[in-house]
């Protein structure tokens, strides 16, 4: 599928043989950053627990973009990381929205900011008159009580739906082993989330944690759930491949976008999961590129 692009809107040509494949959650770091993120610790005890062990990998513009051709793959979201510091933050948008400036055909751009101070919301508002597409990968990592943190995201989801944006956010599985990053709200905080978000596109990253299995309550659920979709990021890290399946079963094939995390994990180990997980092409098609591409013109299409 070819795309034309009018500012970063974006509106599918006719179809033809080849589909067009996105990645749909990617993070870059400026150089400053990369070289030197010991510098940025203070302060930012997100940031230390995820990228203190100096094996924690990040990656710039070029590298992502690098990655990108390597794997096949057309486009993808990037965004950078919810710093709780102002400075930091508007020095971390500003480079996302150059490198996709610089590479126009490859990136789409989503605005971060840390909101556990509250500091970051003004961040954001500026960036929601610049042209991002989004606000995410937004995160709790370090915040303990459910109804704080919706009270902190609440500004944010206005800003969202005032401006037209798509709000990604950090999810994960409330059970299992733990590992850097793995947040503490339960699967109730990101469903009560998605009721603030109702007609709004909520995308929940790491398979939203699980919620996903709550589309087979008979009531309520299905209509809350309604405009939430789910990213494969961390996947293999994560689940048995069989998750696909039950994903398209439960949630619907249309709910689910491709999501690597780069640099944590490459394109195409996901491609080899979803090929060897026995999803019909068809609906690997869907998962790889056409469901992003209509959440990317969700608000055009209205």
């Amino acid at each position: 599928m070819e795309l034309f692009t009018t500012g970063l809107g974006f509106r599918p040509a006719a179809m033809g043989n080849n589909m067009m494949i996105i990645d749909f959650h990617t993070h870059i770091f400026p150089e400053e950053i990369r070289t030197g993120r010991e510098k940025f610790f203070s302060g930012e005890r997100a940031f230390e627990l995820l990228y203190g062990n100096p094996g924690a990998r990040m990656a710039g513009a070029r590298e992502l973009v690098e990655k990108l051709r390597q794997c096949g793959v057309d486009k993808a979201v990037v965004f950078g990381f919810p710093w709780e510091s102002d400075a930091i933050a508007r020095m971390h948008n500003d480079y996302v929205l150059e490198a996709a400036g610089r590479y126009p055909e490859f990136l789409v751009p989503f605005a971060c900011a840390g909101i556990s101070s509250g500091k970051g919301v003004s961040e954001l508002s500026r960036c929601a008159l610049m042209p991002f597409k989004g606000i995410g990968e937004l995160a709790f990592y370090t915040d303990d009580d459910p109804a704080e943190q919706l009270r902190k995201i609440a500004p944010v989801v206005d800003i969202c739906r005032t401006e037209k944006l798509i709000l990604l956010v950090h999810s994960n599985e409330p059970v299992g082993h733990k590992y850097p990053g793995k947040a503490k709200a339960g699967l109730k905080f990101y469903y009560d989330l998605a009721c603030m978000c109702r007609n709004l596109p909520l995308v929940l990253a790491h398979w939203g944690g699980g919620l996903f299995f709550y589309n087979l309550l008979k009531k309520e659920a299905p209509e809350v759930l309604k405009n939430v979709y789910y990213d494969t990021a961390a996947s293999p890290y994560l689940y048995r491949k069989d998750i696909y399946d039950y994903a398209v079963k439960i949630a619907g094939v249309e709910k689910i976008v491709f999501g690597s995390d780069f640099p944590l994990l490459s394109p195409d180990r996901y491609f080899k999961e979803l090929s060897d997980s026995g999803v019909p092409e068809d609906q690997a098609n869907k998962i790889k590129g056409e469901n992003a591409l209509k959440l990317l013109n969700y608000f055009e299409a209205r």
